[in-house]
């Protein structure tokens, strides 16, 4: 099967009148497996985009994006907020499909752009928050004596605090095997030691205070974090 002749197909019958259309590069890198999808986004100009849809495709479970020109930035807008740029990289690392009048490297650069910009700087609040979660989460599997709830909160703990040391690097967040992945790339030997330790909870609690001290140490006691009055935004 040929990803590339394959998502094409698919984009030039179910979208003959697109004005851009990208292959997510995952298919084609040497992170592809046994199922492995064809993520592709499209780029129409009329509704009823925005949307998603999953389905099958000569063999390939496909996964369609579909976006107008409004709506495509405002997407990468959603996704930057929340430091998850997944339908920049997808767009900005991916093979063009179809293409006109140039739009599909408008629509790159525009991801591009998105990528080397990077996302929000941490505020304070946040940072306190993520201390106050981590540190929470470090007494409870200190006084955890149920192995179920262990395995839960352990996972917990390695996720936070493979975000916190994301966020602190000034790098991209993800989920699922995109945080492994992200992290990977952000600081490699953390990543090392979270994989190793993912089952040694003694093992990954040492990981989680190396990361909380560049953050400024554990927080629990004094923390405080304000809401608005009911009614107010």
């Amino acid at each position: 099967m040929d990803p590339v002749a394959d998502a094409r197909a698919l984009v030039a019958e179910r979208f003959p009148a697109a004005v851009a259309a990208y292959l997510g590069s995952g298919v084609l890198s040497s992170r592809r497996t046994t199922t492995s999808d064809l993520d592709i986004v499209v780029v129409v100009d009329r509704p009823p985009a925005p949307f998603r849809e999953s389905l099958r495709w000569r063999e390939w479970p496909a996964e369609l994006f579909v976006h107008d020109h409004l709506s495509l930035p405002e997407f990468f807008a959603r996704d930057t907020r929340r430091r998850r740029p997944t339908l920049a990289r997808m767009v900005a690392d991916g093979v063009a499909l179809t293409d006109r009048d140039g739009a599909a490297a408008l629509y790159q650069d525009q991801a591009r752009a998105v990528l080397t910009a990077g996302p929000p700087v941490l505020t304070v609040a946040e940072l306190e928050l993520c201390r106050y979660g981590l540190s929470d989460l470090l007494d409870d599997l200190a006084g955890s004596t149920d192995d179920g709830e262990t395995a839960v909160i352990s996972w917990t703990l390695w996720r936070q605090t493979a975000e916190l040391a994301l966020l602190l690097a000034g790098s991209w967040l993800g989920t699922g095997k995109w945080l492994l992945r992200e992290l990977r790339a952000a600081d490699p030997a953390l990543a090392a030691e979270l994989v190793a330790s993912a089952c040694h909870p003694q093992r990954l609690t040492a990981a989680a205070d190396q990361v909380l001290e560049r953050a400024g140490g554990r927080l629990w006691a004094g923390y405080r974090a304000s809401a608005p009055p009911a009614g107010r935004s």
